[in-house]
């Protein structure tokens, strides 16, 4: 399917930022199969109420989907205000070209807007296209929809596809109206009014089983806090899959899309040995990512959440990583990780020049400049892990007798590092180092 994209530039931001967002968006598209065959962009200080751009670049719009470029009368008295949605005439000299655009040279049945749209602007470009209108919210909930494998996943992209549809439910035909009875509205719910119910009676049904499964993941989580957990966060295609599989060996799904990944997947790090460090991979982020998509998957983020450590992967080779960056971060901060110790990775180093690696390195100084393919690059990292795993762990003798009734001695040895091993006549004196909590689980077993 071919699709053409159209950018809004607002007053305030900068040309570098818009034609980003373009790009990425024209990668989301590219997520989901269709191909791009061109792009419109206008200037404007604030969208038009009824189509996003104006007359004159909807007709030009018109022009690559065959369709009309006119909006269609609504069925019902006008006001003047509605009239005056419906020229095609630029609205004012904002709305003239900013730049000499290409001829079209194929028919497209896909417009994708780098903005939300309302559903009266939706039924407007639809009209004068005579094309399937998405949204950017709509292309992300879209891929989240086909990429999601887990029945979680799965359940938390209903939700966010289903609140998304709701406020754009609109009548299907004048007057429209169900018989009225017990729980209905009055004499009767317009078809959209009932649509609506449904999908929030749908919403709130699909909210209390994932509610069941998050009480589920909460246990493991809860089995998994007297271990170092470390969790790896960043833009989506970053490279956190590559870096996990690495870390792991775990046959995680790496690729070159979007959103390739949507399930947290928790892994050890390999050698799985003591002190074991798990590692876990989570969703990736986006700029303008829907809120209820963020909100959705609230209980995937909550690994994120708990971690003893946090690891920022950035893709150092893309030129926008430093908003990504920011990005992340501020994701991160609305589920309150802002105080987790953290280190910032710049990944990819292997599409850097020896120029851009020592800038970044200027730039960065507390950041680690790795590649995921590089194994001596994920040897670093392993070591930094290790590190940090030591800092946290403490030291204690204990005396455990022959006569270990309550498994004490076994227990050291499957989850401490015992530095030091005497046997004696009665038991055998260890000097351990291991995590505080399991410390205290120890004392308390000892003195059974």
């Amino acid at each position: 399917m071919k699709a053409v994209l159209v950018g809004i530039q607002l007053s305030g931001v900068e040309d570098f930022e818009f034609h980003s967002s373009l790009e990425e968006l024209k990668r989301l598209v590219q997520t989901l199969g269709f191909e791009v065959i061109g792009t419109l962009s206008q200037k404007r200080k604030s969208p038009s109420p009824a189509t996003a751009i104006g007359g004159g670049k909807l007709q030009e719009l018109a022009a690559w989907t065959k369709g009309t470029g006119k909006v269609l009368a609504p069925p019902r008295k006008k006001s003047k205000a509605a009239q005056r949605f419906q020229t095609t005439e630029p609205e004012t000299e904002e709305d003239e070209d900013q730049a000499e655009y290409p001829q079209p040279t194929g028919h497209a049945t896909k417009v994708i807007f780098d903005q939300e749209l309302t559903p009266n602007q939706l039924l407007h470009l639809q009209q004068a296209t005579g094309a399937e209108i998405l949204d950017r919210t709509g292309v992300i909930v879209e891929i989240f929809h086909r990429h999601a494998k887990t029945h979680e996943a799965r359940l938390q992209v209903e939700i966010a596809r289903l609140k998304y549809l709701a406020p754009r439910v609109r009548v299907t035909g004048p007057g429209e109206r169900e018989g009225g009875g017990i729980g209905a509205k009055g004499i009767g719910e317009t078809a959209h009014e009932l649509d609506r119910r449904r999908i929030r009676d749908r919403v709130a049904e699909l909210q209390r089983e994932l509610e069941a499964i998050r009480e589920g993941n909460e246990n493991r989580r809860a089995r998994r806090r007297d271990q170092c957990r470390v969790a790896l966060v960043g833009y989506t295609n970053a490279g956190k899959s590559s870096l996990m599989r690495a870390l792991t060996g775990s046959e995680v799904l790496v690729a070159d899309k979007l959103f390739a990944t949507l399930d947290t997947t928790v892994r050890p790090m390999q050698p799985d040995n003591f002190p074991r460090v798990l590692i876990s991979d989570t969703v990736g982020f986006i700029k303008k990512l829907p809120h209820d998509l963020v909100a959705s998957f609230r209980s995937t983020l909550d690994e994120a959440g708990e971690a003893s450590m946090l690891l920022y992967v950035v893709d150092a080779s893309d030129p926008t990583f430093r908003s990504q960056l920011e990005v992340t971060r501020q994701v991160l901060s609305e589920i309150d990780c802002t105080d987790i110790p953290s280190v910032v990775l710049l990944n990819k180093a292997d599409c850097l020049d020896i120029v851009q690696k020592h800038s970044l390195a200027r730039e960065f100084p507390e950041a680690i400049l790795i590649s995921a393919k590089d194994p001596d690059d994920v040897e670093k990292v392993k070591g930094l892990l290790r590190d940090f795993v030591g800092k946290s762990m403490e030291e204690s003798e204990f005396f455990v007798p022959y006569d270990d009734k309550n498994g004490i001695l076994g227990e050291i040895r499957r989850n401490t590092s015992v530095l030091e091993e005497k046997h004696e006549a009665e038991g055998v004196r260890l000097r351990i180092k291991t995590y505080p909590e399991l410390l205290s689980k120890l004392k308390k077993l000892s003195h059974l």
